[in-house]
């Protein structure tokens, strides 16, 4: 699915603008299978509050490091595939009068207009027709609709960083994308895919490689930032690094562990605390579809005790999502980076993917 799709190309980068960092990813198909190839990754930190719920309100910085991220990677290529998520895109499984896909172009914007809170001229608009349906001469279709400023600020960034956006696609497919394409699901499988990004979580739950339910979540990974930030009185960047496991600079004074102990842990309860109810939730309207494991993604997934804490407090299998589990190594990269790195390529993944596969 795509809310912005210029042209095809040869090359795609993955392009994942967060409220962090801004990650880029070029891949290669090997051979004629599933198999590819991470030929280039690169990342930069974005300054705090370059991006705040979504709003662009330093446009210079955020295209400042997309530019960084393509120079570190040494991408040469131009046609990039960028995601949005949030409260500006709206996703929704509806169920309508069975129709074709042409039919159904020339009605949607009729038809949206029932689901979506938004004025219908003001987004655009994708769907998917799904393969499941509740009762004769009825369909189920995946809607997805997201506000045209909002696609409007990621094509203005990434042009004025010298690419072509090619491709506007929604976070948490984009994740679905990396992970089809690394793991195996059992028919019937529920699977919960949950990437936690700075700003946001996207919520994506998978049954037979469907999406069933989906939701964006704004108590995210910058909230342990800001929580070390309070307790110990220190920059951002500064907790960023200690967020991660890093150490205080030498200038600073030496971090007393119980209080970033304490910070953390009570920042884990209130994350986990938000998720677990989207997937209550989901439960609770679908008694017959119980969740088999949760795949974790993002920065945050790296927090200390946070995938522990999540198993005990679900009850369900954990498992840390690795977007390059079948990817052909290649030498280039430190094997201990990638380790680090990987929870939080799901969506630049996902996106780049969108090329190799259309080989």
């Amino acid at each position: 699915m795509s809310l912005f799709s210029s042209f095809g190309s040869k090359s795609m980068i993955g392009l994942d603008i967060g409220s962090s960092t801004v990650k880029a990813v070029e891949l290669s198909a090997k051979g004629r299978g599933r198999d590819f190839e991470l030929t280039h990754v690169g990342v930069a930190r974005l300054a705090p509050e370059a991006i705040v719920q979504g709003a662009f309100l330093n446009s210079s910085a955020i295209v400042d490091a997309i530019r960084e991220s393509i120079e570190t990677a040494k991408i040469k290529s131009k046609n990039a595939a960028a995601a949005v998520c949030g409260h500006s895109v709206i996703v929704k499984k509806v169920s309508l009068p069975a129709m074709t896909r042409d039919e159904l172009d020339e009605q949607i914007r009729w038809e949206a207009e029932q689901y979506i809170p938004f004025d219908v001229n003001e987004v655009n608009l994708d769907f998917q027709i799904l393969d499941t349906s509740d009762g004769e001469g009825q369909m189920d279709v995946l809607l997805v609709a997201a506000k045209k400023d909002l696609i409007d600020d990621y094509v203005q960034v990434i042009s004025e960083a010298g690419l072509t956006p090619a491709v506007i696609d929604v976070a948490a497919f984009a994740v679905e994308n990396a992970f089809e394409a690394n793991y195996e699901a059992r028919p019937g499988e529920v699977i919960a895919l949950v990437n936690i990004g700075a700003q946001v979580v996207n919520i994506n739950i998978l049954m037979d490689g469907t999406p069933v339910f989906t939701r964006d979540i704004t108590t995210a990974g910058n909230q342990y930032t800001e929580e070390i930030q309070k307790t110990l009185s220190i920059s951002f960047e500064e907790a960023e690094r200690i967020k991660l496991g890093g150490k205080k600079s030498e200038d600073s004074q030496e971090v007393v562990p119980q209080e970033v102990e304490k910070a953390m842990q009570s920042v884990t309860e209130t994350v986990i605390g938000e998720i677990s109810r989207s997937l209550d939730f989901f439960s609770a309207t679908s008694a017959e579809s119980r969740i088999a494991r949760v795949m974790l993604a993002g920065g945050s997934v790296n927090v200390a005790g946070f995938q522990s804490a999540f198993q005990e407090r679900s009850g369900l299998d954990v498992e840390i999502f690795n977007p390059l589990a079948r990817m052909v190594p290649n030498s280039k990269f430190d094997p201990d980076f990638l380790d680090e790195l990987a929870p939080s390529l799901g969506v630049s993944v996902g996106l780049a993917l969108r090329q190799v596969e259309a080989r």
